[in-house]
């Protein structure tokens, strides 16, 4: 019984976390295209792609600190940050910089039905106290994630 509801746990878990990072994130990105889409990954989806580390797609421009970005203030009219957040030591002061770049600032993020991410303890530090994955020009609360000792013994630095 007890293994008939972990398998039922991650099953749920993979099913929403889909839901969530796959098919609502392209549905959002596809909606519009963004003057900045920053902590790109692999997605082009922006005039500019940004992100930390160097990755393949088209008009890239690499970023070494998301707290002090090298762009003008109000450089962007529309700016897209995807599935991020949740990993930055801090939200405020990266939403803060992503708003003084950009006039919106859209943020995608996991919603609290997307359960299996507050046990993401590899990666997330995160998470956001809403039932919506996307947020335009707003942050909405959080609560810290207990992963502290996984990141102070394993050296997990995301930024």
């Amino acid at each position: 019984m007890i293994i008939n509801g972990i398998i039922g746990f991650i099953v749920i878990s993979y099913i929403l976390n889909k839901l969530d990072y796959s098919i609502l994130k392209n549905h959002y990105l596809k909606k519009q295209k963004y003057d900045l889409n920053i902590c790109c990954g692999d997605t082009d989806n922006g005039i500019i792609n940004a992100d930390i580390t160097h990755q393949d797609v088209k008009n890239f421009v690499m970023v070494k600190d998301i707290y002090n970005l090298h762009f003008k203030d109000k450089q962007f009219k529309n700016t897209i940050c995807s599935h991020t957040m949740e990993h930055v030591d801090d939200p405020e002061a990266f939403f803060n910089e992503l708003k003084r770049v950009s006039e919106n600032v859209t943020i995608l993020i996991p919603p609290l039905w997307d359960y299996g991410c507050m046990f993401n303890f590899f990666q997330h530090k995160w998470q956001f106290i809403t039932l919506k994955t996307r947020h335009i020009n707003t942050l909405p609360n959080k609560f810290k994630l207990p992963y502290d000792w996984y990141y102070d013994n394993f050296d997990q630095k995301i930024f």
